[in-house]
C-alpha cells in the first residue's frame, strides 16, 4: 500500500498523525545501527511514512535518503546539544556511525562533555521536538549550500587517471573562509582503497603530495577507507577570503568507484576520470548517496558513457556534507548484468 501524506493533512496544514505515535517510531529508529540498519524498512512505521511522505514501496537505500533529507533540516533547527545528540542517535554523523546505540550515546557524551544519562535525556527531548515540528508542518527548508562555521569549498576540480600502475588523483580546490583567522583546513578523502572491509588502510597504501597552497601537518584514519588530513595555510585567512590549494593522491583501488564525501559544504565538484583501454562496460553517476551504500551493488546510479578516449566528465553542484558524490563502474558486461 502506498501512503500519500497529502491526504493526511488537515485544512489547518497539520498532519493527521499522532505526535505520540511519531515519537514512538522515532525512538525505534535509533535502535541498532540507526538509519543504517540492514532491514531499515522494518523500523519505519505508518507514522513516519505519513509524516515524511514515504512510499510503501521504498527500499532501504531510498528510505535512508528520504529520512535523512527530512530529518536533517529539523535537527539543524534545534539547539546545539540536542542536534549533536540526535545526529549520534540516528547515526547521521560519520564520527558516530557505530553499530550499537550505546556506543553512539557514548560518543555524544564525550563530545558534549556530559554523562550518558544526560545525553539520553537530550535525545528523548530532541525526538519529542522533532515529532512536534513534523506534525505541525513547520519543518525549515534545508539550504542547498550553507556556510560552515569555518570554511567551505567554492570549487573542487579532480582529475583521476586509472591508466597508471598506481591510480593518481589530482585535486585543485578553492576554499572560502567563513570565519576570521582560519589557519588550517580539515580535509578528507574516501578512496575505498586497499584493506579488508572494516580494517584501517595502511599509510603506505595512500600517498599524498602537496603541490601548492599549504603544508600537510597531520593525517588520521576516520574510518576504514576515509583519511582525514590537516593542511596548514601559508597565512591566516579573513572571513570571505579565498585560497587555492593543489594536492596529488596515489592509491590502489580495490573497489570500482571513486566518490567525494565532503565534510564541509561544496558549491561545485568537477570530476574527470580517464579509464584504461578498453573502458569499462558500464559506468554510473552517484549523487547524494550514503557512503555506506556506495559498495552496495544495487546503488548503480545513473548510467553514463565514456568518450572515444575512455574519459568521463561529471559535475555536481551544492554537495551536502556527509553524502557521497562520484562514479562507479563495472569492468565486464557480465559484471554489469549481475548488479
Amino acid at each position: 500500500m502506498v501512503i500519500d501524506a497529502r491526504a493526511l493533512v488537515h485544512a489547518g496544514g497539520k498532519l493527521d498523525v499522532s505526535t505520540a505515535d511519531l515519537v514512538s517510531e522515532l525512538k525505534g529508529l535509533r535502535k541498532g545501527r540507526g538509519l543504517f540498519a540492514v532491514q531499515l524498512e522494518k523500523n519505519v512505521g505508518p507514522a513516519l511514512r505519513a509524516a515524511f511522505g514515504i512510499s510503501g514501496e521504498s527500499g532501504a537505500a531510498e528510505l535512508r535518503r528520504t529520512l535523512s533529507e527530512r530529518l536533517l533540516p529539523l535537527i539543524d533547527s534545534l539547539p546545539g546539544d540536542l542536534r549533536i545528540s540526535l545526529l549520534a542517535a540516528f547515526g547521521l554523523t560519520e564520527q558516530a556511525r557505530h553499530p550499537f546505540y550505546i556506543d553512539r550515546v557514548k560518543w555524544a557524551a564525550s563530545t558534549l562533555k556530559r554523562d550518558a544519562r544526560t545525553v539520553r535525556r537530550r535525545i528523548d527531548d530532541g525526538i519529542a521536538r522533532l515529532a512536534e515540528l513534523a506534525v505541525d508542518g513547520t519543518a525549515p527548508d534545508r539550504p542547498a549550500s550553507h556556510p560552515s562555521p569555518h570554511w567551505h569549498t567554492e570549487v573542487l576540480r579532480v582529475a583521476l587517471t586509472l591508466e597508471q600502475p598506481v591510480p593518481e588523483v589530482f585535486e585543485f580546490r578553492r576554499v572560502v573562509a567563513d570565519a576570521d583567522d582560519l589557519t588550517e583546513l580539515d580535509l578528507a578523502l574516501t578512496l575505498t582503497a586497499a584493506g579488508a572491509p572494516g580494517r584501517p588502510m595502511p599509510d603506505s597504501d595512500l600517498q599524498v603530495d602537496v603541490f601548492y597552497g599549504g603544508s600537510l601537518v597531520s593525517r588520521q584514519m576516520q574510518s576504514s577507507d576515509r583519511v582525514g588530513l590537516s593542511l596548514r595555510l601559508p597565512s591566516p585567512l579573513r572571513k570571505g577570503e579565498r585560497h587555492d590549494i593543489a594536492l596529488r593522491f596515489r592509491a590502489r583501488f580495490h573497489h570500482p568507484h571513486y566518490v567525494c564525501v565532503p565534510r564541509h559544504p561544496c558549491d561545485l565538484f568537477d570530476l574527470h576520470v580517464r579509464f584504461p583501454q578498453p573502458p569499462p562496460a558500464w559506468v554510473g553517476r552517484l549523487e547524494r548517496v550514503f557512503q555506506d551504500d556506495v559498495r552496495d551493488a544495487s546503488a548503480r546510479g545513473t548510467p553514463i558513457e565514456a568518450d572515444g578516449v575512455g574519459e568521463i566528465h561529471e559535475q555536481f553542484r551544492h554537495l551536502t556534507p556527509g553524502f557521497a558524490y562520484g562514479v562507479r563502474w563495472q569492468e565486464s558486461v557480465a559484471d554489469a548484468t549481475d548488479t
